[in-house]
């Protein structure tokens, strides 16, 4: 039997959702125990509302189309202290946020990123994994923060995430809610998790185009005026 002091904090898992049929069975049995699921179902039209209503997952229509406005929506619907995202698409194991929210609880991070790590040919396209290192190396010019990588996987507090007023809803909203933490002086660290190949068509990176444009409305979000600095409950300036 687990102990009890050493189980994982229970958080709110938001899922951004656009025709992950395929994917959700094996995504949403791995799921920490003693967590919410929240399924933002962003327009699919492949019954992957009902296969995650049925699977027991929360799920959230959000009517208006962007990877942003999803994980926003889950944001707004999550109650857990600790809120935690992840790609809906068995790209990485959602199992391995439960240690990940450990260390934000503990209070290592405010804002822990997962890393990924490619798994086998055709986890991460050349493309996109040129975007992400240019968008990394722009991010450190932008906020002097030293990532690899700017991927989907990441934990923070609900209540600092909503004090960041995050206005993108297209793809550059992961990218804004690193931004926003940096300048408000949060501890923003990242941790490795395997990537694996993606069930499905890519909506973003299986192509050049959709690489270049998630990089076009990335670039907008770090031409941002830095705003105040203010720590998150219970944190600590870098």
């Amino acid at each position: 039997m687990t102990d009890s002091a050493c189980a994982p904090p229970r958080a709110d898992l938001v899922l951004p959702c656009l025709n992950e049929a395929q994917a959700l069975p094996w995504v949403l049995a791995r799921v920490p125990a003693g967590w919410r699921a929240i399924v933002v179902d962003n327009g699919s039209t492949d019954g992957s509302a009902d296969i995650a209503r049925r699977l027991g997952a929360t799920v959230v229509r959000e009517s208006v189309r962007g990877f942003g406005a999803a994980c926003h929506a889950g944001l707004l619907a999550a109650r857990a202290d600790l809120v935690c995202f992840c790609d809906c698409d068995a790209s990485m194991d959602p199992g391995l946020l439960a240690a990940m929210a450990a260390r934000v609880e503990a209070g290592e991070a405010d804002l822990l990123l997962g890393r990924r790590r490619p798994q086998g040919r055709g986890a991460w396209p050349a493309h996109a994994r040129a975007g992400n290192l240019a968008l990394a190396r722009m991010l450190h010019r932008r906020t002097g923060l030293r990532l690899h990588d700017l991927g989907p996987m990441r934990v923070a507090r609900r209540e600092a995430l909503l004090g960041l007023d995050l206005t993108d809803r297209r793809s550059g909203y992961p990218l804004q809610m690193v931004v926003r933490a940096a300048d408000a002086g949060w501890r923003v660290a990242e941790t490795d998790v395997p990537y694996l190949p993606r069930a499905g068509k890519s909506k973003v990176t299986g192509t050049w185009r959709g690489t270049w444009h998630a990089v076009r409305d990335m670039r907008r979000v770090l031409a941002e005026t830095p705003g105040p600095r203010s720590v998150p409950a219970g944190g600590v300036c870098a």
